[in-house]
């Protein structure tokens, strides 16, 4: 993993420093702007069980075009800096245990995007996260589990972000607002986390009785993005109804926050309903600049 140091920090020296002239070429290009996602990507068992949520992804990908690549930030993937992933030809990680034999024979074999993560890191850095690189990172299954319903002939480059082990709700949306310019060249930015994420109370069955708390959490989160309440969403530990039952821990609520980030002020939320597996994990997502 390498450091950027300071090559970000001076925009003139950043394209020789980083021997990537092609960027000026495809990343100054105009095109309409690319959507954001915060998909909830429940457990790995979403890969082979598409549920409600898989073919509604698989819908709205094929109205996504022109896209240069996708922006992946995944609860899975947590560093004590911000990482950016600069794999040329990521691998596929199986980074989970005890499931089903046939889940660690998929693949997403989408080639990286080197070119377009020196910019994200060029943004993070001016943004003033510390940044670093990595060259060798694969693909975590919070990245390609929803992709494989989204763009599943993975032929459009993707590259991910890490989350800081010490991120928080505000870091989270100055993250998403860092990254926002990458939309305007043509990179989808993907939230990928789960509205609700509490494995302690997990249920083997994938149809066993929503716990009601779920529904309250999610009916809360979900207005409050219809209403684009930033502050309380940013607030959710203490607004919202059963949060911390809802998130034990934070990491998979933040990725929303970076969606929200991302975001601009006049994009409507389209809620894509995902419904809920295993009793407690809500598959409900999120689209914004998807017309």
């Amino acid at each position: 993993m390498n450091s950027i140091g300071a090559v970000y920090l001076i925009d003139e020296n950043f394209y020789s420093a980083c021997h990537v002239c092609m960027l000026r070429t495809p990343l100054d290009m105009a095109m309409k702007q690319a959507p954001v996602f915060f998909v909830s990507h429940g457990a790995p068992t979403f890969a082979l069980e598409s549920g409600l949520l898989g073919p509604r992804l698989q819908a709205l990908g094929q109205q996504v075009s022109g896209v240069k690549a996708v922006l992946v930030v995944s609860p899975h993937w947590q560093t004590h800096t911000v990482c950016v992933m600069t794999t040329a030809a990521p691998s596929t990680m199986h980074d989970f245990g005890g499931f089903a034999q046939a889940l660690y024979g998929l693949q997403y074999p989408a080639p990286g995007s080197p070119a377009y993560a020196l910019e994200a890191a060029r943004l993070l850095s001016q943004a003033g996260f510390t940044v670093d690189l990595d060259e060798q990172r694969g693909l975590d299954h919070g990245a390609w589990v929803p992709l494989r319903y989204l763009l599943p002939n993975a032929d459009v480059p993707v590259f991910q972000v890490s989350m800081p082990v010490s991120l928080n709700a505000a870091g989270a949306v100055r993250l998403g607002q860092a990254l926002a310019p990458l939309r305007e060249r043509g990179v989808i930015i993907l939230a990928s986390g789960s509205l609700t994420h509490n494995l302690y109370e997990f249920r083997p069955s994938d149809s066993a009785e929503v716990s009601p708390y779920v529904l309250e959490f999610v009916e809360w989160a979900r207005q409050a993005v219809v209403d684009h309440d930033l502050e309380r969403l940013v607030d959710y530990r203490q607004s919202a109804p059963h949060a911390q039952r809802a998130h034990p821990s934070e990491e998979h609520f933040l990725p929303l926050l970076v969606a929200m980030g991302a975001r601009t002020d006049d994009e409507a939320a389209q809620v894509i309903d995902g419904g809920v597996t295993y009793g407690i994990l809500s598959m409900e997502s999120y689209l914004w600049g998807l017309s």
